[in-house]
């Protein structure tokens, strides 16, 4: 029995040290027009490791990176996936912002959840100060983080954009006019056949160290292209450690 013992303290210890930690804390923070706002924080043991913020696609929640986060936990950054306004549920895990804006009568269409990509951005700058810091979306998020890095320049280290198109206009400009005020490095990809909604997104980028990635297959629309279940997933996987690596 204390063979037994010793031998799941050992497995736990060696799961704790691989992902920084057996379950993702949940926290509070206020969006800039007052809405409460979740978010999963995975932590690794270093405190001062490359961060990177994680938004989600449309109807989806948080626990879009259930999966996702523990292996960029073990790539050795610490992870915020945020609850925006603007989505539903995923992976059995409720958008409780969305559910919060709904209560309180609040739009929720993907422009408005801009807020709260703000609010996160402040978070974890106040709150952990990381060296690095990397914002990273999904489907209408992949645009608004160029809206964000545009208007944050100095906050924003990097940039990956899964499946990005011109959504909407914000202030009278497209995704692909603020993509023209970026300049930190960026990774776009998306499922194959998506190209040609990002392609002048990519073209507009100001920086100069701009990242794109195909899959030789049909691929997946968002951030889900990297869960496990999806075919091909190991591509995208690959493609994202390279991109990563200027943080390690």
């Amino acid at each position: 029995m204390t063979q037994y013992i010793i031998l799941f303290n050992l497995l736990f210890t060696v799961l704790f040290v691989s992902f920084g930690q057996a379950s993702p804390q949940t926290v509070t923070f206020k969006s800039t027009d007052g809405l409460t706002v979740t978010a999963d924080l995975y932590m690794i043991a270093d405190r001062e490791a490359p961060f990177i913020i994680l938004f989600h696609q449309a109807g989806y929640s948080r626990g879009e990176y259930r999966e996702i986060a523990p292996k960029l936990n073990a790539l050795g950054f610490n992870c915020m996936a945020v609850d925006q306004r603007s989505g539903g549920e995923v992976n059995g895990i409720v958008n409780e912002t969305h559910k919060r804006a709904e209560e309180a009568g609040m739009k929720t269409k993907y422009a408005d959840a801009f807020p709260d990509l703000e609010a996160a951005l402040s978070y974890v700058k106040v709150n952990f100060k990381p060296k690095n810091l990397i914002i990273w979306g999904s489907s209408y998020s992949s645009a608004l983080v160029f809206v964000l890095a545009a208007k944050y320049p100095d906050d924003v280290d990097g940039i990956l954009s899964f499946s990005p198109g011109n959504y909407f206009k914000m202030d009278g400009k497209t995704i692909a006019d603020y993509a023209g005020e970026v300049t930190c490095p960026v990774f776009i990809t998306s499922a194959k056949s998506e190209r040609e909604s990002w392609q002048s997104i990519f073209d507009s980028l100001k920086s100069t160290d701009k990242n794109r990635f195909l899959p030789e297959e049909k691929g997946y629309h968002g951030s889900k292209a990297l869960w496990a279940e999806n075919k091909g997933h190991n591509e995208y996987w690959k493609a994202v450690k390279e991109f990563l690596k200027r943080w390690e």
